[in-house]
């Protein structure tokens, strides 16, 4: 969930190779060392012209307190400054920094307090998405087991072993759905355990795509009640060399990616269209390549590194499909989240008809790390 946190900004001291020529204590250093020039150069003035003292006394403290103000407005404004700042985080507005002009210790403090907004904007930001994500992804069992349930009571299916077996499918996703949110602490750090292991492809695949088609129908049967439509016309293709091709991954992890680019492809295939799911042998032991392709209008490429983000829905103002909804943005920013954190690559590739999406995924870990 990805997001990364910005780079780590320098301090002043080391973007100007640790000399402080202009910190604190040199200015108040220098505050006295003008006040007593001041006052000295004042009182020498005075003997020669033979002044009065008191009009010396006069002007020796008005300097004094004109230089002290300015050096005292130059400390106070930046700590006003991040004051107002820091209000407005602790409100909850992580968008507002300080700036960090300044060679001093107050520029330190500046480039801390940015910092801290970084951190906690990146925090609430991945916090906001883990929700965002979890509320997709519980969807999709939720509504296939109600369609299951509802068929069974409405007596349109029999409560045969298949049936079961399906709403037990769904009902065990939900169940590791929940196991992962109730995971909250170490999501918010990012921290989400892998359990990868080594399966065979071809009937993993071949289980996700049968899973799609039944969730699919059940959609359908809801959506026929409600007088709206989905998408049931599109032919999902399977294509696995070799046969007995296997890879090491997180199967949870994978099924989030396989099933929102069969989800997000069939919504933007044409009428009857054909949606491709390959996989093949990547380079390194165990790893494997897959490419969803669809026959869709595509994506431009202006808009390719804006695929992935969350809540993108690309420049296709609606899906294809008859009766489809554009969704919520998020399938996408989904699958590269579980893809980056196998370590991978995920991207759009280049296709002569529709949008192809290839997915590398690492395998085993290389016996150095």
């Amino acid at each position: 969930m990805s997001g990364g946190r910005p780079a780590a900004r320098r301090s002043p001291g080391e973007r100007w190779g640790g000399v402080r020529p202009f910190s604190i204590k040199t200015k108040l250093g220098a505050l006295v060392v003008i006040s007593v020039l001041i006052t000295t150069g004042l009182l020498m003035i005075a003997v020669r012209t033979e002044t009065e003292l008191r009009f010396i006394t006069v002007f020796s403290m008005i300097a004094t307190l004109l230089i002290t103000q300015f050096v005292a407005h130059s400390l106070t404004a930046p700590l006003d400054e991040m004051n107002a700042v820091a209000r407005s985080i602790s409100h909850g507005d992580y968008t507002r920094r300080v700036r960090e002009s300044r060679r001093d210790e107050l520029g330190d403090l500046a480039v801390t307090i940015n910092r801290m907004a970084d951190d906690l904007e990146a925090e609430d930001r991945q916090r906001k998405e883990l929700v965002a994500n979890v509320s997709h992804e519980l969807r999709t069992p939720i509504a296939g087991l109600r369609a299951v349930l509802e068929n069974i009571v409405d007596g349109v299916t029999q409560a045969d072993p298949e049936t079961m077996r399906t709403a037990l499918k769904q009902t065990e996703r939900l169940g590791r759905l929940v196991e992962t949110l109730l995971d909250l602490s170490r999501l918010d750090n990012g921290v989400v355990p892998l359990k990868q292991r080594r399966f065979e492809v071809w009937p993993y695949l071949s289980g996700v795509l049968k899973e799609a088609n039944m969730v699919a129908s059940a959609r359908a049967g809801i959506a026929s009640g409600s007088g709206s439509h989905t998408r049931t016309d599109v032919h999902l293709h399977l294509d696995v060399s070799p046969p007995e091709l296997t890879a090491h991954a997180d199967p949870e992890r994978i099924h989030q990616v396989v099933a929102n680019l069969i989800d997000n492809a069939v919504k933007h295939s044409p009428p009857h269209g054909r949606v491709t799911l390959k996989a093949r042998r990547g380079a390194l032991p165990e790893s494997l390549e897959l490419e969803v392709l669809d026959e869709g209008p595509g994506i431009p490429r202006s808009e390719w590194h804006r695929v992935f983000e969350r809540f993108n829905r690309g420049s296709v103002s609606r899906p294809h499909g008859p009766g489809s909804d554009g969704g919520t943005g998020l399938g996408l920013a989904i699958a590269r989240w579980a893809v980056d954190l196998h370590g991978g690559r995920i991207g759009v590739a280049e296709s002569e008809r529709g949008c192809r999406i290839l997915v590398t995924l690492p395998g085993l870990p290389s016996p150095s790390s």
